[in-house]
């Protein structure tokens, strides 16, 4: 059994196969930060268009590196959303197009389930169900109770900004380069802690929301108040800024996982990278905290053809109708009992 997996959701043309017993048998990513450098951010349609030049070399490299055919191929699984429409589109056209060709069954992949199931195709720190998730990326920040695959309820979400937006704007306030979140991580390393403290938002009363907006307007305020900055004081506000964020996502996960009394942590996405935010987690001990693979963090086609297996097997395939969603509440996916 051989599963395709595709992700187009943003800027990233992810491309993977995936087997059972053997695991990731091919992995192929090619990222546009290149392309969008220029316009410090992601521009839609030159996301849309670079996707469209790269799937099918990809597929080709993959299906070569897995020593495999497209005959071999079981399913295909691709990304149908949340994301740009016009790149989920490009995936979604493709991925069916390609498993009608075949006469294999196509499947509509979620990427924020893909995300937290991540950590599920590693060898080890694997999570038990049920366990809380915490999907932190540049697109979203949320708490998902996950009791098995296809069941979940959200507990708490960004308000505003997701954490890895906030990450590449204050990035972008500050001078850094594209993409803002790693490029605001090393320069904190060079920061001092005790120069600044930014607000904790949201930790001030009950509940497992977030907001992230305010912190990002704090950092301008103190941008200008020292302008023209020296490189200590980018670093020293880059240091202040993570703490913020970091104890943030460490406050209402510790809140989680006491009001659900589950014992593993997911932590997944983009920003799920980021080393401090990985060092500082270590505190919710004795909770179990699971990561995904450093590769499987950001997007990537790994993730999406693990999803995609676990949905085939449990007979779940697409119609014939390319549905593809740039909204799609991860509940959704929870069917009623």
């Amino acid at each position: 059994m051989y599963i395709l997996g595709i992700e187009t959701s943003c800027d990233e043309t992810g491309v993977a196969i995936y087997h059972p017993e053997r695991g990731l048998v091919a992995e192929k990513l090619h990222s546009q930060v290149v392309l969008h450098a220029a316009y410090g951010g992601v521009v839609p349609e030159l996301a849309s268009r670079d996707h469209v030049s790269r799937l099918l070399p990809l597929v080709r490299e993959a299906v070569d590196e897995a020593g495999i055919s497209l005959d071999d191929l079981t399913a295909v699984a691709y990304t149908a959303g949340p994301g740009l429409l016009g790149a989920l589109l490009v995936g979604a056209t493709f991925g069916r197009t390609l498993a009608w060709g075949l006469q294999i069954p196509a499947i509509a992949v979620h990427h924020m389930e893909a995300h937290l199931l991540a950590p599920l195709l590693g060898d080890h720190h694997r999570p038990d169900f049920p366990f809380v998730a915490l999907l932190v990326s540049g697109g979203h920040t949320q708490l998902v109770l996950v009791r098995e695959v296809g069941n979940y309820s959200l507990l708490g979400e960004s308000v505003d900004d997701a954490a890895g937006e906030a990450f590449d704007k204050t990035a972008k306030l500050l001078g850094l380069g594209y993409p803002g979140g790693p490029q605001l991580a090393a320069c904190a390393l060079q920061g001092h802690s005790a120069r600044f403290f930014f607000p904790r938002p949201m930790t001030d009363r009950p509940g497992l929301d977030f907001s992230f907006s305010g912190l990002k307007t704090h950092a301008l305020t103190t941008i200008r108040r020292l302008a023209p900055l020296t490189n200590q004081d980018c670093a020293d506000i880059a240091c202040a800024f993570e703490d913020a964020v970091v104890d943030t996502l460490l406050i209402k996960c510790r809140r989680a996982v006491a009001a659900t009394g589950v014992r593993d942590l997911v932590m997944a996405g983009g920003v799920a990278a980021n080393q401090k935010l990985r060092r500082r987690m270590q505190e919710l001990d004795p909770v179990r905290v699971c990561y995904p693979a450093p590769n499987l963090c950001t997007d990537n086609g790994g993730m999406i053809a693990y999803a995609g297996y676990l949905r085939h097997i449990r007979g779940e395939h697409a119609t014939l109708t390319i549905d593809t969603k740039a909204r799609w509440p991860i509940t959704d996916l929870t069917r009623p009992t």
